[in-house]
């Protein structure tokens, strides 16, 4: 099935893909595992990248349901939300080729560090709602599309700023805001996927496999934050937040 491929490779890749998707359920950062693994398969950057937005669209897929499942997220109101992701994944991925990768690799480590800081410190952090500080159209109309801009753009770390954006703008409690972001993602990385399938950038095979597992860790992580809320979500969102940080810093 992958003539190309060592078996052990497929085995690294399908592993990847697994823990990927159950820590990308609870807090995102699942492309820091898998496109290094990609890489270290051999696969070229660029088709990295598009076959890792495939296997991604597996697991945003199964959290979304996971979370959808249990009231955590009402997907017929998001959908005007999930489509502006959509919209500002694919003109995110259209700049892509133009805009200096030098700039947001300079900008995305610190905004990282800040960003977990802030759940780190920020008190009263739990599952409970609190006052909006902006309303749902205009968090819907600026937030998210930018957002999804930035994720067809580069990618790294978009779910954690859906995470901020949902906590410190519209109000939500940790849970509310992890499962929120699962769907706005799914959205995005459809927008990404788009772009990058229309020129041929994706290994299908491969990326299929993977979506597999990554959808059945997904499931599983989504279930253990739903049992567990902030007390898991919070503390793996800052290691992830700090991981990713490091690793582009090193890149």
């Amino acid at each position: 099935m992958f003539p190309d491929l060592a078996i052990e490779i497929v085995l690294l890749l399908a592993a990847a893909a697994f823990l990927a998707g159950f820590i990308d359920s609870i807090a995102g950062g699942g492309g820091l595992i898998t496109i290094p693994a990609l890489l270290l398969a051999g696969f070229a950057p660029v088709e990295a990248l598009g076959t890792n937005k495939l296997q991604s669209i597996f697991g945003a897929t199964s959290a979304t349901i996971a979370y959808a499942s249990k009231g955590h997220v009402d997907l017929k109101t998001q959908l005007p939300s999930a489509i502006l992701s959509f919209l500002g994944a694919v003109a995110g991925a259209a700049v892509a080729t133009v805009l200096p990768g030098e700039w947001l690799n300079a900008m995305l480590p610190p905004m990282l560090v800040a960003i977990a800081l802030y759940f780190a410190f920020k008190p009263n952090m739990n599952d409970v709602d609190r006052a909006r500080r902006i309303t749902p159209f205009v968090f819907g109309m600026t937030v998210v599309p930018m957002i999804g801009f930035y994720d067809g753009v580069f990618g790294p770390g978009a779910g954690s700023f859906f995470m901020l954006a949902f906590v410190a703008l519209a109000g939500y409690g940790v849970l509310k805001a992890t499962a929120h972001t699962k769907l706005l993602n799914l959205a995005s990385n459809l927008g990404g996927f788009a772009a990058f399938a229309a020129v041929g950038a994706v290994s299908w095979r491969i990326g299929l496999m993977m979506g597999i597992c990554q959808f059945i860790g997904a499931r599983i992580g989504a279930g253990v934050a739903m049992k567990r809320g902030a007390r898991i979500i919070k503390p793996l969102l800052v290691c992830t937040c700090l991981v990713l940080a490091a690793r582009l810093l090193w890149t």
